[in-house]
């Protein structure tokens, strides 16, 4: 025992080991999907390289007027440095997200002369992408000639959209006799800006964006996959009658399993009745399993009667794969239907007899919203009849749903030595409350099962709390 408790010692006296060196790295993810190039955070011999760093760092603290700036004056002070294009791109997108309609139009300005200066920078970044997007804004307020290019660039991407379907399948028919794939066969698409134009045009006239839209839509190629995921996303932002029936289509017909998918997710954030009978349909008669994982998903973040009804009707089924069935009581569980749900869960828990489902259902009834839950679980704990992984399960997931420390500690004396007890003590270790430490104590120090007390100080050792030191050590001094 002796040797037991030393161990424990050392374990919570255990010094992490120092982690390696790595370089340094500055991510930035800016809002509206813009993404900010990875720098490496390294000594350079560009001049302007700290003027540069002090500028990023403005713009990663959100200081947007400040970083406008700064990134202004490297044009200033070094007109010559490598960092300018990126300093230019940088000062717009500053000035951007400064907002106001002053700002947008130097913001425009500034990307103007970026794309006249370094052409071919702006073909390799977001800025062209950034400045539709400006363009965009600066429309909704009244800037006709931007309303003027808007149209025009969403317009002309039916059009290309169409040219580019042709090119890919003389492409895949000029090359029928050897073997390719879908990249070597598919003309790049850098469709970003296209998309950003659409979206634009979309908050400004959606009668005019949605035919464009489902021209893409209509579009079966493989090569254009990517641009109706995009497109799905953007009908589904206004919500209509008629961006329903679109992505009713969508999920019906595309060929791309993607695609389909995006549509069925995008459903479920339409509360439609029209929307959930779809969702019903590919549940119960789609062949690709996936897909009626995402019905589930969609489904489950209905919140309406009828979308709950079917999840039920679903999980209650066992003439359905119990890997989805499981998804459904996942998704029951997660939703807000507190005690109506609890009830169906754990009247389904006693009709089920497959081990992992029984596990998914404990799962999802300690993650509902009923109050009683972790007193259920508790209660089940006690169950004879249940399994000895199952009563320890529902241990587990009582401590997990908020079962009070009392609650465990009265349970605890009730038991009798073995692997229940044990399990209680590892449920107890995973409280941050003073009481469950205290509890820990008391079993290392008094419990007349050896194995019990054993755990318990193991898991003392577990703990950086000062008192969990100098229990094991009063042990240890017997």
């Amino acid at each position: 025992m002796k040797l037991y408790i030393l161990g424990a010692i050392a374990a919570s006296l255990a010094i992490p080991a120092p982690q390696a060196h790595a370089a340094v790295v500055a991510t930035s993810t800016f809002a509206n999907g813009l993404r900010a190039p990875t720098i490496e955070v390294h000594a350079s011999a560009d001049p302007a390289d700290s003027l540069y760093r002090t500028a990023r760092e403005a713009l990663t603290r959100g200081d947007y007027d400040r970083a406008a700036k700064l990134f202004h004056e490297i044009g200033v002070r070094y007109p010559n440095s490598s960092l300018l294009p990126d300093a230019m791109y940088y000062e717009a997108f500053a000035q951007y997200r400064s907002g106001g309609s002053a700002s947008m139009h130097a913001a425009r300005n500034i990307l103007a002369n970026l794309q006249q200066r370094f052409p071919d920078f702006g073909r390799k970044s977001d800025a062209s992408t950034l400045a539709t997007r400006i363009c965009g804004e600066l429309a909704q307020q009244g800037d006709a000639t931007c309303a003027a290019s808007i149209a025009t660039q969403a317009a002309g991407t039916a059009t290309r959209a169409a040219m580019l379907a042709a090119q890919a399948s003389g492409a895949a028919a000029s090359g029928a006799s050897h073997s390719s794939t879908t990249s070597s066969k598919c003309v790049d698409e850098d469709d970003d800006e296209r998309v950003a134009a659409l979206n634009a045009l979309l908050q400004m006239d959606a009668d005019r964006a949605e035919p464009i839209l489902e021209k893409v839509l209509a579009r079966r190629d493989e090569c254009s996959a990517p641009l109706r995921r995009k497109a799905v996303f953007l009908v589904a932002q206004k919500a209509s009658p008629q961006a329903v029936d679109v992505l009713l289509h969508v999920a019906q017909t595309d060929p791309d399993a993607d695609v389909r998918g995006q549509a069925v997710f995008w459903l479920s954030q339409v509360h439609s009745d029209r929307a959930v009978t779809v969702l019903s349909d590919i549940l119960h008669k789609s062949s690709d399993p996936e897909l009626r994982d995402k019905a589930l998903f969609a489904l489950g973040q209905s919140d309406g009667e009828r979308g709950t009804a079917i999840l039920k009707a679903y999980a209650s089924d066992a003439s359905q794969p119990d890997k989805l069935r499981s998804k459904a009581i996942f998704w029951l569980g997660q939703q807000k239907g507190g005690v109506q749900n609890a009830e169906f869960l754990r009247d389904l828990y006693t009709k089920i007899t497959d081990d992992d489902l029984k596990n998914q259902t404990l799962f999802a009834i300690s993650q509902g919203s009923a109050p009683d839950r972790a007193e259920w679980l508790l209660q089940l704990a006690q169950r004879g009849s249940e399994s000895i992984e199952n009563r320890k399960r529902a241990l587990f997931l009582a401590g997990q749903a908020g079962a009070s420390v009392q609650q465990l500690s009265r349970l605890y004396d009730a038991l009798p030595p073995g692997e229940l007890r044990q399990q209680m003590i590892f449920v107890l270790s995973q409280s941050h409350e003073p009481a469950a430490l205290d509890k820990l104590i008391s079993i290392a120090r008094t419990d007349k099962d050896a194995d019990s007390r054993k755990k318990a100080i193991f898991w003392l050792g577990q703990s950086h709390d000062p008192r969990a030191l100098k229990a094991i050590t009063e042990v240890l001094d017997k």
